[in-house]
């Protein structure tokens, strides 16, 4: 017989109780042994018969597996553990369950990020901190890259800073005006007046070096150096709407920190998902070459660190299983610091004695369960019309994000209603640690609070798009009070009647009163447009007779005369287009002239399309590939012989020679430079895939050539947006993948398969892991590469009728543009690669497409065809509209590129010829007459414009 269960102590308090509720289910499971038990649980007889043996509380993970074993309900199973871990962890009675009133401080941080008189405290860090502090003693501008949550404002204020103990530091947060931010925390040391000092950052990106050197000379202290960090500056981006503004601001900085007498170093602490908006700044895509270090996750050693120092430090000790539930949690999550800091502080909470216990670990809701059980008892704590206000706090409170994950807002106390409600919630928050408020403004402690609290993350996502138009109405409505009420920054129209559908009570009063002063004034403009109406209809009446008869006699003869001279006008300006582009090649001043004296006579799109035909430059001949690097700047181009040349086209007015390589005997058919523009990328007839390294374009060298074994000629190759894969297409019917992160040894990963025929254009998404292939099977496959080595198909694109030859992605990976040998382009909408859209078809071509391209500003597709023309369209519209065509003399077009300079792109045509082409029409009309020799002559100008007064474009009549 198997041997009864020891009684339990009636005075074992919620151990005892809770064992009894164990044993009490097994009754009514039948009893089963514990053999039987261990059998369907999987744990062994002694650690389920101890789990109801009443001695100590059982871990959550065996608890379940008694109940499972048991056939109880483990959601409310789960529930009874927490509530009688949350009572063994509370201490004996009588002790104070108030966090505040807690006699010893906290040894954790939380979501508060470490500050400075942190630095005793921080631990775990010292590798990235000793990094750091040696980057900046060598160099004056740092930018530290990071997750949310990797600990990048902890480690700059606690680690570098402490380190540069005699050196005066400044730290600030961007905020909607980053250069005002500068001003007010500069004047304050400086003894300045912050208008003045604003107004004089904005102008002069010197400002800022002055007033630091004035600082230091005036400092009662002596130093020799100033520190200025400024921490989250993917504000800038997300707050701050001004480019202008923006783009000064950090001219300030760059000045400030590489001007030769310079006497400051900065810091820059941006998130790692805003790394491409940092790109599209040029000042600071120089300084980034070497100013950038990541902030990865912590290692196991420095997760330990920070988890036993502090409590050691506390005389606290750390139960082993909880350190090592801790340590699994965290190793290798980018962004998991502050919910690891944040479960600590409430597992101290709920310690016992002096000892922190996986018990009070798991009680405390885990690890990412602890914030979010920490503000669902804020919440909670609050009643209805609390918990309505909070929502609409929080949802003011997050920053959406446009390609990136939501970040948090700073807001102004005066943007929120001054009542008793919002001081309560102000309070409740900010006791729980989710919100820090200040004297002036009210933010969410840490962004964490964003990603793990469910409850925020559902009201965010119930209606984006009209937070994103209550932002703008927040704003709108500062504006209006700024500028003392004036009724001309009220909305009017298609603004007004988008916000009227806010609910009212989800507005401030000071919002309500800014919509309630737009509505009256819209109501006012219509009644005086009424009246304003109703007055010219009876002058209309009265003039109407008296014009109609002179109009009548008059009007026959001067639109007579009218047609007349437009159909001449019209006959003389399509015949001297003709005539330029006939003479474009061998007498290229006369075809200037006569193309843009043809428009000033009928400024049409013909007269503009031929004036744009007749200014390319030509670059290069015999060239077979050409490649742009990401920033636009540097063109490469492989040549017939082998050789492979480099340009910088930064200035494409004046186009330099970098570099070349020669010695190969096999000439490139496709190139692509990789996402930094630092290595390159080719793949010739012998069907081998090269990498060049070509950071110093001037000396390029040749890392790596390696045979494909792809069994037919390669088409296209691609290198991916984070350069460690590439991509090549072939007549093989495959896509092959490569691993590229030692470019000097590139290594085959896979070979995707599915085309019916040719696989050509390969092209890589610049957001996300996505790859787009083309083929002669008419169809655009879309692939998900997360996994190289496992890579799947997500969609296939159908509609061209015949092959697809192109393919290129907008800038924010939202849009994908195909051409196709059916002579048209189609535009795709791929924001859910799962479930591709059609947006649209360009029709215009006369012969297949050969490239396509997206402009800079992610709005402008490129088309080139064997028709000799590339054209240039607007996508933003509801239908694609034409807004260039460029024709060329010398055949078929093969590529087209967009290059950094505005309205700039550069061609290869299928006779070898490198040429650059303006597209902007201003341009064009500013700069035709510098290509001009000798102006038109009188006997010139009569044979193509005769009957018109001589008026020569290009010098004088």
């Amino acid at each position: 017989m198997p041997r009864g269960e020891r009684p339990l102590d009636p005075e074992g308090g919620p151990v005892a109780e809770f064992a009894a509720r164990l044993r009490k289910l097994r009754d009514e499971a039948g009893r089963p042994t514990y053999r039987e038990l261990a059998r369907r649980a999987h744990y062994s007889i002694a650690t389920l018969s101890g789990a109801a043996a009443g001695h100590q509380l059982p871990t959550l993970a065996v608890t379940l597996a008694y109940v499972r074993a048991c056939g109880g309900d483990e959601r409310e199973w789960e529930r009874i553990w927490r509530g009688a871990a949350a009572r063994c962890t509370a201490g004996p009675p009588g002790a104070d369950a108030e966090r505040g009133a807690d006699p010893a401080p906290a040894p954790y941080a939380g979501l508060v990020p470490f500050r400075q008189s942190d630095a005793d405290t921080f631990f775990g860090r010292e590798e990235l901190t000793g990094q750091l502090v040696e980057h900046l003693r060598e160099k004056r501008f740092l930018v530290l890259f990071g997750a949310s949550g990797s600990g990048k404002s902890s480690v700059l204020c606690a680690g570098v800073l402490p380190r540069f103990s005699g050196t005066p530091a400044l730290v600030l947060t961007p905020g909607p005006h980053p250069l005002e931010e500068c001003a007010i925390q500069l004047a304050a040391r400086a003894g300045l007046a912050p208008g003045s000092l604003h107004a004089e950052l904005a102008t002069d990106p010197r400002a800022l070096h002055r007033v630091l050197r004035q600082i230091l000379a005036g400092s009662a202290e002596p130093a020799d150096e100033h520190l200025l960090v400024v921490d989250q500056f993917e504000e800038v981006f997300t707050l701050c709407r001004d480019p202008a503004e923006r783009e000064a601001f950090v001219a300030s900085l760059l000045h400030a920190a590489q001007t030769p007498d310079s006497r400051c170093r900065v810091v820059l602490a941006v998130r790692s998902d805003f790394y491409t908006h940092c790109t599209r700044l040029p000042g600071l895509v120089a300084a980034l070459a070497d100013a950038h270090v990541p902030v990865g996750p912590m290692t196991t050693d420095e997760l330990r660190a920070a988890i036993v120092r502090p409590a050691a430090r506390a005389g606290l000790t750390v139960e082993g299983a909880l350190l090592a539930t801790l340590v699994a949690d965290a190793h290798g999550r980018p962004g998991a610091l502050p919910l690891l800091s944040h479960a600590l502080l409430e597992t101290w909470h709920r310690r016992r004695g002096n000892a922190l216990t996986l018990a009070g670990f798991q009680a405390a809701g885990g690890f990412e369960g602890a914030l979010a059980q920490t503000a669902e008892a804020f919440h909670a704590g609050l009643s209805e019309t609390q918990r309505h206000l909070t929502r609409r706090l929080f949802l003011r409170l997050v920053a959406l994000g446009e390609g990136t994950e939501d970040t948090k807002r700073r807001v102004p106390r005066h943007e929120l209603d001054d009542t008793a409600d919002t001081a309560h919630v102000l309070e409740a928050a900010t006791r729980a640690r989710l919100l820090t408020v200040d004297r002036d403004h009210v933010e969410i402690t840490h962004e964490a609070l964003i990603r793990c609290w469910p409850r925020l993350g559902t009201w965010l996502g119930e209606d984006r798009d009209q937070l994103r138009l209550h932002r703008a109405l927040t704003e709108a409505t500062a504006v209006w009070e700024s500028l003392d009420h004036d009724p001309d920054t009220l909305y009017r129209g298609v603004r007004l009647a988008a916000v009227k559908d806010i609910p009212r009570d989800a507005l401030t009063a000071r919002e309500r009163a800014f919509r309630d002063a737009s509505e009256s004034a819209e109501k006012a403009a219509a009644l005086r447009v009424r009246r304003q109406v109703r007055r010219l209809r009876r002058l209309v009446g009265a003039l109407v007779v008296l014009l109609v008869c002179v109009a009548t006699a008059v009007g026959f003869a001067v639109r007579s005369q009218r047609i007349v001279t437009a159909q001449r006008n019209h006959a003389l300006a399509l015949k001297a287009v003709d005539a330029s582009a006939a003479l474009r090649a061998r007498d290229p001043s006369l075809a200037t002239q006569l193309a843009l004296a043809a428009h000033r006579l009928e400024p049409t799109e013909t007269t503009r399309d031929g004036l744009l035909s007749v200014l390319p430059r030509t670059l290069d001949q015999h060239v077979h590939a050409l490649a742009v690097s990401p920033d636009g700047r540097t063109l490469a181009a492989a040549r017939d012989d082998g050789a492979l040349r480099l340009w910088n086209l930064a200035d494409p007015q004046h186009p330099a020679e970098l570099g070349s390589l020669r010695g190969h005997p096999d000439s490139t058919f496709t190139l692509a430079f990789g996402p930094r523009g630092d290595t390159l990328a080719g793949v010739g007839r012998d069907r081998a895939l090269r990498v060049w390294n070509v950071s110093d374009p001037r000396r390029p060298r040749l890392l790596s050539s390696v045979p494909t074994h792809h069994t037919d000629l390669i088409f296209s190759v691609a290198v991916s947006r984070d350069g460690r894969t590439a991509a090549t297409g072939s007549y093989d019917r495959t896509v092959r993948l490569w691993n590229l992160s030692d470019p000097a040894r590139p290594r085959f990963l896979s070979a995707l398969t599915g085309h019916a025929l040719n696989v050509k254009p390969v092209v890589f998404s610049p957001v996300g892991a996505v790859l787009a292939s083309g083929s002669d099977d008419r169809t655009v496959r879309l692939w998900d590469v997360t996994d190289p080595r496992r890579a799947t198909t997500t969609a296939v694109l159908e509609g061209h009728r015949d092959f697809v030859d192109a393919l290129a992605w907008s800038r924010d990976g939202r849009t994908l543009l195909t051409g196709s040998d059916d002579r048209t382009a189609r535009l795709w909408d791929v924001t859910d690669p799962a479930h591709p859209r059609p947006r649209g078809r360009l029709d215009g071509h006369t012969g297949m497409i050969s490239s396509v391209e997206f402009a800079p500003d992610g709005r402008t597709p490129l088309t080139a065809g064997l028709d000799g023309t590339v054209r240039v369209w607007e996508a933003g519209r509801p239908r694609p509209v034409q807004r260039a065509a460029l024709t060329g003399v010398s055949g078929g077009l093969a590529t087209v590129l967009p290059l950094a300079s505005p309205g700039t792109i550069v061609t290869l045509s299928n006779d070898a010829t490198v040429e650059i082409w303006h597209t902007d029409l201003p341009w064009a009309l500013a700069h035709a007459c510098a290509r001009v020799r000798d102006p038109l002559s009188r006997a010139q100008w009569s044979r193509h414009f005769p009957g018109l007064d001589y008026r020569p474009p290009c010098g004088r009549a």
